[in-house]
């Protein structure tokens, strides 16, 4: 089963959705559904998809969870919920009920590194961790030595970073990423998506060379059992359509690791979400 590890879906509000610039994103200011999609599934030989949270709210979960309810395609969703409420444990039980839900996520890129160390947060962790839920990681490299400390914590349980934590691609630098990505990676629980890489370059004038490195480092790092393809669609759009942005990874598994496509292309998100 060939899976995208990392997409998302919305019904664009302009309030909501702030963070969608009016100047420089306009062409991802509308909504994204399945029917949008699923053909560009198809034509690109995918057979399903993990719908990722955009919005932090419990709605934004319950919204997924329908469309992964009317549509096959969406094998699992990564939802939101307030790891520091002390109605988690609770909530989790409410949510349990919806087999497509395989995890959560807060976007820590928008949190200083020390939220993350909270003892408050990292309890809420460990009770989704025991409720068996994964965890996605987004951060920028300037968080990376907290995910460090928090990942010290929490041997047990299995965490995706999301896009590489987004390293500068745009500016070419790479090695204190580098460094931290090496680290972390070390821990046997932590899988990475190959995912957002083109809105981390030069939006207009990104080359494949620019990008290469950058997998470098994580096929060394995590080798081909911990990395998981997604295409961050929608907002993959912004610097580059759907076959394009795939066609990087496609390019590098097959000269560099082409007995790995089946694993980084579908196996190793089966495994990491149990679908």
């Amino acid at each position: 089963m060939m899976i995208d590890a990392h997409q998302h879906f919305w019904q664009f509000d302009p309030v909501r959705d702030s963070w969608i610039s009016e100047k420089s994103m306009s062409i991802i200011r509308h909504d994204f559904l399945p029917e949008d999609l699923w053909p560009v599934l198809k034509e690109n030989g995918l057979d399903g998809c993990i719908a990722v949270q955009a919005d932090q709210s419990e709605k934004e979960t319950a919204f997924l969870l329908d469309l992964a309810e009317k549509n096959d395609f969406i094998q699992g969703v990564v939802g939101w919920i307030d790891i520091k409420s002390q109605k988690l444990p609770e909530r989790l039980e409410y949510f349990g009920q919806y087999r497509k839900l395989k995890g959560f996520r807060h976007i820590l890129q928008g949190e200083k590194p020390e939220f993350m160390l909270d003892p408050t947060f990292i309890n809420g962790i460990r009770t989704l961790g025991r409720k068996g839920y994964t965890y996605d990681i987004l951060v920028f490299p300037k968080h990376l030595q907290a995910v460090r400390s928090f990942l010290q914590q929490m041997e047990n349980q299995l965490f995706v970073i999301d896009h590489l934590a987004k390293p500068y691609i745009k500016k070419g630098l790479i090695k204190s990423w580098e460094r931290d990505i090496k680290v972390l990676a070390r821990q046997k629980n932590v899988y990475c998506k190959i995912s957002g890489l083109v809105t981390e370059a030069d939006w207009k004038y990104w080359k494949e060379s620019d990008i290469i490195p950058y997998l470098d480092v994580v096929f060394e790092a995590f080798g081909v059992e911990r990395l998981m393809y997604g295409s961050d669609w929608p907002v993959c759009l912004l610097a580059a359509e759907y076959e394009k942005q795939m066609s990087i990874l496609k390019n590098y598994i097959s000269k560099n690791a082409p007995k790995a496509e089946a694993k980084i292309f579908g196996e190793n998100a089966v495994r990491f979400y149990n679908l």
